[in-house]
C-alpha cells in the first residue's frame, strides 16, 4: 500500500475551509464551494483531495476537460485518498464507464472500507455488470453496518436471488420480517415485499408454505394486492393439486374474461395443457371453453380459443358465429385475430366459405332477408376478405374487393391503408405511398395516419417529404424533425429512414441511422442504473426483476437485430470495397434537396449545441449529483455518414453489433450467415464454422449458406494464415461435415442446383457459388436467366427478383436491363423494375380527380375497377 502523502495533512483552518467545500457540494453551492477550494489550494497547492473536489465541481459546471484533468492530478499526488478515488469513480460513472468507475469504488473501500456513500454507488455499479458474486458481498457490509435500513435487508435478498441462491434470499427475507414491529396499515411497500417472498418460496417449489404465508398475510390485510392474491393463489392451488382450485381460477376468469392466461391455467389445472393438445383431452377443453362462452355472453377470449380446437363442422358453426359478430361490430383487427388458424388449411378455407357466403347474401342489388343487418357489416366483410386474398397472395383479387369497398364508402382510411400494403406486397411503393395520402386527407390531424404515411413515403424514396409529414407532430421548436424523433428514439423512423438511404446506396446516412439504433439501445441499457437504487428505495421488487431480465434480452428485439445484420453487412461491403467509402456518398452525387438538407443539418447542429449549453447550465443546479457529470449531447462533425464510411475498424464494429445475437438471436439464419461473414474476414475460423453450424442446424438447405459452405473451403484453401494448430482439426472436421472432401465444388453445386431447381432463390446461390468458382461471365448470367422460367418460384415480396438484378449488376453484366425489363413485364402491379426516368412522372402525393394518370397507375386502375 502506498504511503499517506505528508502534503494530506491541512492545518486546522483550512482542513475547516475543506469540510465547507465536502458541504458546499453536497448543497450544490458549486460557485462558493469553487472559491472555497482556490483559498486552500493557494496555501496548499499540492493537496490531492482538494484538486479532486475542485475537479468535480468545474465538472459540474460544465468545464470537463479541465475538472477531469484536475482530479487525475490530485489521485497521482495521493493515492491512498478514498475521497480521490471516490471523486474519480463519479466522472467515470457520468461518463458510462461502468467497469471502470467500479475499480475506482474498489480502490477506495481499500482506504475507507465502511463508507456508506461508496459501497452503496458500488452496489449499483456490481448490478450493472451483473457481478453478482461482489453484489452479495457489499449488500452483506451495509447490511451489517446499517442493519435498521430496511432497504438493505432487500437489498441482500435481491443480491442473493440475482445470484442464483434461493434460500438464503428467503432466509434473509424471514430474519427481515423479525425486525419488524408497529407495521402501519394497507402498507404498500411492505405488502411488495411480502409478496416477493411469496414469490421466492414458489420458485423453490415450497408451494405449501407459500400458499400459508399468502393465506395469512390476505386475511391481515398485510398483503394489499388483491388481483396479485388471487393469481398466486390459484397458481399455487393448482401445483398442491386442491380442490378448490379450479374454483380460485373460474373467479379469476370473472374477474377478466378477457384473459387467455386464466383459461389456460383452469385447463391445466384438469390436466389439459392447450399448448400440447392430445384426441382425448381436445374434447374435455372444448366443452369447458363452450361452458364459460354461454356463462360469460359478453367475453371472446373462450370463443376464439375453441376455434382452435375445434374441428369439422362444429368449427364451422363456430366460426360462423365468431366471424358474424366481429363483422357486424365493425371490428378492423378481426382478420389479424384469425390469422392464426390459417395453419390449418382446411380451417382457412371454410373461413373463406363463411365470409364468401356472408358478402353474397349482402350484396346491396340482391334482395336479401337480412334488413335487420347494418350496411357496414357489408363494408367490413369486403374489408375481412381484401386482407384474406392478400394474404394468400391473391393480390388483384384483395383490390378489387377494396375497390369495391371504396364505392361503397370512400373516406374509411382502413381500406386505403390496406391497398397501400397490397400495393407493397406488389412492388410498388409509389402507388403504396400514394393510397397512404389519400389515407392521410381524410383526417389531417390523425397522429397515426400521418405517421404510416411518412413511413410509406420513406419506403417509395421520398425521405424528405416524409420528414415535412413527421414535422407537422414534433416540437415546434425543435431543430429538425428527424433529431426530435432521434431524441424521443423513435426506432419506427430511425429504422426506416436507414432503410431508405440504403436502397438509394447512400451508405453513409444508412450507418449513420443504424449507428443511432445502437445509440438508443445502449441508452435504454444505461437507463436501468437508476433504478438500482430507486426500486429499493421504493421497494418495488417484483416490477425491478422483471426489468433485469427484460435488459437481460433487450437485444433481442427485432429492430436492434435487422439494424445489426444490415449494418454489420455494409461494413462487410466497405471491408470487400473500399471504393465504396468515397463513391455514392459526396456532395457531388446529391440531389439537390439533398443538399439543401444538408445545410438545414449544420444550422440545426447549431441550434442543437446552443441547446446542449442550456441543458448543461441546468443539470449543474440539478439535486442529483450524478446528473451533472453526464456526458453532454456529442457534437455531430458527420452530418452526411462520410467519417463512418472510412474507419479503419470496420469488422470490429460488426463484431461489436453483432456480439449479443449469438445469444438472444439463436434462431435467425440471417444473424448466422453475417455473423459467418464477420467471422471469416477476421480469420477467427472457429467462430465462422460455429456460424456455419448453426445456420446448418436451422435449414440446411438455405441459399445463402450454400454460398457460405463454398466460400468457407475457398477461403481455407487459399488463406495464407492458416487456423491455429489447437483449432485446425477442428475446423476441418467441421467443415467436412457440412461439406464432404471428397464432393467439389462443381458438382456440389450443380447437385443443390437440381435439389431446387424450381427455387428462384436457390437459382441465385448457385450462379453465386459459380461466380466464385470464376466460372465465364455468360454461363453466370445464363443461370440466373433460369429464375426467369415460368415453373420458377420468382418473388417481389421477399425481394428474389430484386435481388438477382442487384448480383447482375454487381458482376456488370450487359444483360442486366433486359432481365429488369422482363421482370418489369413479369410483374405488371410493379414499379421497382422502372427506370428512374418512368417513374419520376410518377406522384406519391394524392392526385385531384381530374388529373391525368400514369400509364403504370392506368394498369393498376384497371385491375381495381
Amino acid at each position: 500500500m502506498p504511503p499517506t502523502p505528508p502534503n494530506r495533512a491541512l492545518s486546522s483552518k483550512e482542513a475547516t475551509l475543506f469540510r465547507e467545500v465536502l458541504n458546499l457540494y453536497e448543497t450544490r453551492q458549486l460557485k462558493k464551494g469553487l472559491k472555497t477550494a482556490d483559498l486552500i489550494l493557494k496555501k496548499c497547492p499540492q493537496h490531492g483531495e482538494t484538486l479532486c473536489m475542485k475537479g468535480l465541481i468545474l465538472t459540474h459546471l460544465g468545464k470537463r476537460e479541465e475538472g477531469v484533468e484536475l482530479v487525475k492530478q490530485g489521485i497521482r499526488l495521493d493515492l491512498t485518498s478514498h475521497i480521490c478515488w471516490h471523486v474519480f469513480g463519479l466522472i467515470q460513472k457520468g461518463e458510462k464507464k461502468y467497469d471502470e468507475a467500479l475499480k475506482s469504488y474498489t480502490q477506495a473501500l481499500k482506504y475507507d472500507k465502511e463508507n456508506l456513500n461508496i459501497l452503496r454507488d458500488a452496489a449499483h455499479l456490481q448490478t450493472q455488470l451483473r457481478m453478482f458474486d461482489g453484489l452479495v458481498e457489499t449488500r452483506h457490509t451495509l447490511l451489517r453496518l446499517r442493519p435498521t435500513l430496511r432497504q438493505n435487508w432487500i437489498g441482500l435478498a435481491v443480491a442473493y436471488h440475482l445470484n442464483g441462491n434461493l434460500p438464503e434470499a428467503c432466509n434473509v427475507l424471514e430474519l427481515y420480517q423479525k425486525t419488524l414491529k408497529n407495521v402501519p396499515d394497507y402498507d404498500v411497500e411492505h405488502s411488495e415485499v411480502l409478496l416477493y417472498h411469496v414469490h421466492l418460496q414458489e420458485k423453490m417449489g415450497n408451494y405449501n408454505e407459500a400458499l400459508t404465508m399468502l393465506d395469512i398475510c390476505a386475511r391481515s390485510r398485510a398483503i394489499i394486492d388483491r388481483i396479485a392474491i388471487m393469481e398466486f393463489r390459484a397458481r399455487l392451488m393448482s401445483k398442491l393439486y386442491m380442490p378448490d382450485a379450479e374454483h380460485s381460477w373460474q373467479a379469476l376468469i370473472e374477474q377478466n374474461p378477457e384473459c387467455h392466461q386464466y383459461y389456460k391455467g383452469f385447463l391445466q389445472n384438469r390436466g389439459i395443457d392447450l399448448d400440447a393438445m392430445t384426441e382425448e383431452t381436445r374434447g374435455l377443453a372444448l366443452q369447458s371453453l363452450l361452458d364459460f362462452s354461454q356463462q360469460l355472453n359478453r367475453a371472446t377470449a373462450p370463443r376464439r380459443l375453441a376455434l382452435n380446437l375445434a374441428q369439422g363442422d362444429q368449427f364451422r358453426n363456430l366460426a360462423d358465429a365468431y366471424l358474424r359478430a366481429g363483422l357486424e361490430k365493425g371490428i378492423p383487427s378481426l382478420f389479424a385475430d384469425v390469422k392464426a388458424l390459417y395453419k390449418d388449411v382446411q380451417k382457412q378455407q371454410v373461413i373463406e366459405d363463411l365470409v364468401e357466403t356472408l358478402r353474397e347474401s349482402l350484396l346491396p342489388l340482391q334482395p336479401s332477408d337480412s334488413s335487420n343487418i347494418e350496411p357496414t357489416t357489408y363494408l367490413w366483410t369486403l374489408y375481412f376478405l381484401a386482407q384474406h386474398h392478400s394474404y394468400l397472395s391473391r393480390h388483384k383479387r384483395a383490390l378489387e374487393l377494396l375497390r369495391t369497398a371504396m364505392d361503397h364508402t370512400p373516406t374509411l382510411p382502413e381500406l386505403y391503408i390496406f391497398q397501400a400494403r397490397v400495393l407493397k406486397r406488389c412492388g410498388d411503393p409509389i402507388g403504396a405511398a400514394r393510397s397512404l395520402d389519400e389515407a392521410r386527407v381524410l383526417d389531417l390531424q390523425d397522429r397515426f395516419l400521418n405517421t404510416k404515411c411518412a413511413k410509406y413515403r420513406m419506403r417509395a424514396g421520398h425521405v424528405d417529404e416524409a420528414a415535412d409529414i413527421l414535422g407537422l407532430f414534433t416540437k415546434a421548436n425543435a431543430v429538425s424533425p428527424g433529431a426530435d424523433l432521434e431524441d424521443m428514439q423513435s426506432l419506427l423512423y430511425l429504422t426506416e429512414e436507414a432503410a431508405a438511404h440504403l436502397r438509394k446506396g447512400n451508405l453513409g446516412m444508412a450507418l449513420k441511422k443504424y449507428t443511432a439504433i445502437q445509440k438508443v439501445f445502449d441508452e435504454w441499457d444505461d437507463d436501468q442504473f437508476d433504478f438500482h437504487g430507486y426500486s429499493l428505495r421504493k421497494f418495488t421488487i417484483n416490477v425491478y426483476l422483471d426489468l433485469i431480465t427484460w435488459e437481460d434480452h433487450l437485444r433481442s428485439h427485432p429492430d436492434y437485430i435487422s439494424s445489426a445484420i444490415a449494418a454489420s453487412q455494409i461494413y462487410v461491403r466497405l471491408h470487400d470495397d473500399p471504393s465504396l467509402a468515397t463513391r455514392g456518398s459526396s456532395t457531388t452525387n446529391m440531389t439537390d434537396a439533398e443538399k439543401k438538407a444538408k445545410k438545414k443539418a449544420k444550422k440545426a447542429e447549431k441550434k442543437s449545441q446552443e441547446e446542449s449549453k442550456k441543458v448543461t447550465a441546468t443539470a449543474s443546479a440539478s439535486p442529483n449529483e450524478d446528473k451533472g457529470l453526464e456526458l453532454g449531447p456529442a457534437k455531430d462533425d458527420d452530418p452526411d455518414g462520410m467519417k463512418l464510411l472510412q474507419v479503419q475498424d470496420l469488422l470490429e464494429r460488426a463484431a461489436k453489433w453483432l456480439a449479443p445475437l449469438g445469444t438472444l438471436a439463436k434462431g435467425n439464419l440471417n444473424a448466422w450467415i453475417v455473423i459467418y461473414d464477420v467471422a471469416v474476414r477476421r480469420k477467427k475460423y472457429l467462430r465462422a464454422v460455429k456460424a456455419l453450424n448453426s445456420a446448418h442446424a436451422l435449414d440446411a438447405d438455405h441459399p445463402e449458406l450454400h454460398v457460405r459452405k463454398a466460400h468457407f473451403k475457398l477461403a481455407l484453401s487459399s488463406a495464407q494464415e492458416q487456423p491455429a494448430e489447437l483449432v485446425g482439426p477442428v475446423v476441418t472436421a467441421a467443415l467436412t461435415n457440412l461439406l464432404p472432401d471428397e464432393l467439389s465444388l462443381e458438382l456440389f453445386n450443380s447437385q443443390y442446383l437440381q435439389r431446387h431447381s424450381t427455387d428462384a432463390r436457390a437459382i441465385l446461390a448457385s450462379a453465386k457459388v459459380s461466380r466464385l468458382l470464376n466460372a465465364p461471365k455468360d454461363e453466370v448470367e445464363s443461370a440466373v436467366f433460369a429464375a426467369l422460367n415460368p415453373d420458377v418460384q420468382l418473388d417481389i415480396k421477399a425481394s428474389t427478383a430484386q435481388n438477382v438484378l442487384v448480383f447482375l449488376n454487381d458482376i456488370g453484366s450487359s444483360r442486366a436491363d433486359e432481365f429488369r425489363q422482363a421482370c418489369d413485364g413479369k410483374f405488371a402491379l410493379s414499379t421497382v423494375f422502372k427506370l428512374p426516368s418512368e417513374t419520376a412522372g410518377l406522384r406519391w402525393s394524392a392526385l385531384p380527380p381530374d388529373e391525368p394518370m400514369s400509364a403504370g397507375e392506368a394498369d393498376k386502375a384497371e385491375v381495381m375497377s
